[in-house]
């Protein structure tokens, strides 16, 4: 196989582990999450084997993976931590479509094992990590799709209250 194909090689022990935590940081951000035909792009960078149903969802700025391996807590040769940061701007509770804006940093700890010969996130599952673009995005398509004008007008208005949080 050629060296181009680095999707083919996902996760290959030769690779940082910082690249399949990148991977995975920016696939959640562009919602990849968001439903179940997308959580398959997850699939070679981590461990388990199903989503959980999640009633929110943290809508994010930015998120930033240390590439310093000082930064990372390194258990053995196979088996790393990896804090990454991400700039929360609060989360938008989906069974109610309302937004709480709530800024912080919010560090979130990747346990990042060798497994079967690949790198893979093992823990933490946690909540989808949007990106505020893509999430206004996901809330304009469900508007638009939307028959009942009651969830219609809850999709407007938090298309409104993300709007602002900019």
């Amino acid at each position: 196989m050629p060296a181009s194909t680095g999707f083919a090689q996902s996760g290959s022990l030769d690779q940082s582990p910082t690249e399949i935590v990148k991977r995975y940081v920016v696939l959640d951000q562009k919602g990849a999450r968001l439903d179940a035909m997308s959580f398959d792009t997850l699939v070679p960078y981590i461990n388990w084997k199903e989503e959980p149903a999640w009633g929110r969802v943290v809508v994010i700025l930015e998120a930033v993976v240390p590439e310093d391996y000082r930064k990372w807590e390194v258990v053995n040769k196979f088996e790393v931590v990896i804090p990454v940061t991400f700039r929360v701007l609060g989360s938008v509770y989906l069974e109610t479509a309302a937004f709480v804006p709530e800024e912080y940093t919010e560090e979130i700890r990747f346990r990042v094992k060798a497994l079967r010969g690949k790198w893979r996130i093992v823990e933490p599952v946690i909540p989808p990590h949007i990106g505020l673009k893509r999430m206004l995005n996901f809330v304009r398509e469900a508007e638009v799709h939307e028959q009942d004008a009651t969830k219609c007008h809850a999709l407007t208005a938090l298309g409104e209250s993300l709007r602002k949080a900019k």
